[in-house]
């Protein structure tokens, strides 16, 4: 049997960590050379030119961050798989390492805050274009795709508004027109989606969210074909954002529950999306897995789960905001997602705290929503929490 044979929920425990285990241990080991040596000069530099496989430096690369990104690989289906030391990191390498002046990206106006500074901010001073559109509007999409792409960017669901796009149809559309397509999984998981069997040319994740799922390490990691990657890779080796060998391991280790975690988590935050569509003093619930979201027919179709993320308001005013998160016992307040325990915030102090105000406005992102990461614990406690904290405002 080989790893092709295996699920996805068997992966998370299995997937590309037979290779590294060494004198009868059952975990792979954590390596923290800096360097590796060799006694023949001819075959250390057929491993420095790529030839055969192996080691030469940590920056480059080290056997526990491939086992991270060997894992990964299988799980989301690709060719190959490169690491960064965090979710912008392998973000940022992958935009750098593809794009050139004179290049034009067309992406959404949902993305993630550092993502979107990116964009709006470091891009175009590159001489690269950016067209932002409305989440929503596929047609828009699609217009600006078909007037010139090169990279088309997407993320779904998004953070921290929980918009969902078509992946099918706009990877149909930037193929079309010659366009490299990245998606953002990092809400969905693996275990909820996989765009590159919908087509995607590359996907990154935050690996400090779900996939570690403990809030003790940072990572980022890109799938995708061997010749995207290796283009990423260079960069990233030159540029010199490394994965840390230790954080590779935390981020092993947290995968092993990985499913287990998104199938939980997934089931808590459809009852406390359903608890809070239901409450008075809640204005707007953004959850997939609701009938009522305006994306649910896609998410249905292309997702297995809707995943543990949601968010709400509670108006229009942070001040509400201010008075509600004090009050929630079973939830951090904190700028992480997808963790074991709860973790609440407003976008203003997450999500998109390098954004303004007035930025946040025209995203579509109001001062009065809170993103709600729901965790593993019982979901009559974290509903019982709410109901407090929600009767105190």
């Amino acid at each position: 049997m080989t790893d092709r044979d295996l699920s996805r929920e068997t992966l998370t425990v299995w997937g590309g960590e037979e290779r590294y285990l060494v004198d009868r241990a059952t975990q792979v080991p954590v390596v923290h050379s800096v360097s590796f040596g060799y006694d023949d000069v001819d075959e250390w530099l057929d491993v420095a030119l790529g030839k055969a496989e192996g080691h030469i430096y940590g920056r480059n690369t080290n056997p526990t961050v491939d086992v991270f990104e060997e894992k990964v690989r299988l799980l989301e289906g690709g060719e190959a798989a490169t690491s960064a030391s965090t979710g912008m990191g392998v973000i940022s390498n992958t935009l750098y390492a593809l794009l050139r002046p004179g290049k034009r990206v067309v992406s959404v106006k949902d993305t993630y805050g550092g993502t979107s500074k990116v964009f709006t901010e470091f891009l175009p001073e590159y001489g690269v274009e950016v067209d932002l559109c409305d989440t929503t509007d596929f047609d828009a999409i699609e217009d600006e795709v078909a007037a010139g792409c090169d990279l088309l960017y997407l993320e779904t669901p998004t953070n921290p508004t929980l918009k969902v796009l078509d992946l099918e149809r706009l990877i149909t559309a930037g193929h079309e027109h010659g366009a490299t397509v990245v998606v953002d999984n990092t809400f969905a998981t693996p275990i909820n989606q996989n765009p590159l069997e919908m087509g995607a040319d590359l996907v990154v994740h935050s690996a400090t969210k779900f996939l570690g799922g403990h809030a003790d390490a940072l990572g980022g990691v890109v799938v995708g074909s061997r010749d995207l990657i290796d283009r990423i890779y260079h960069y990233r080796e030159i540029n010199g954002a490394t994965l840390h060998p230790m954080a590779a391991y935390l981020l092993l280790r947290g995968m092993k529950t990985l499913h287990i975690r998104v199938q939980r988590q997934g089931e808590n935050a459809q009852q406390i999306a359903e608890y809070l569509q239901s409450h008075e003093k809640v204005t707007t619930v953004n959850y997939p897995g609701l009938p009522s979201h305006p994306q649910h027919d896609v998410a249905k179709r292309q997702m297995r789960g809707f995943g543990g993320m949601l968010s709400f308001s509670v108006g229009d005013d942070l001040e509400l905001v201010k008075k509600l998160i004090p009050n929630l016992r079973l939830a951090h307040a904190a700028a992480n997602l997808g963790s074991v325990e709860t973790i609440v915030g407003p976008p203003a102090t997450t999500s998109h705290v390098e954004v303004s105000a007035e930025g946040r406005a025209a995203l579509g992102i109001p001062e009065g929503l809170v993103r709600y990461s729901t965790g593993i614990e019982a979901v009559e406690d974290l509903l019982a929490d709410l109901d407090s904290a929600l009767s105190m405002i």
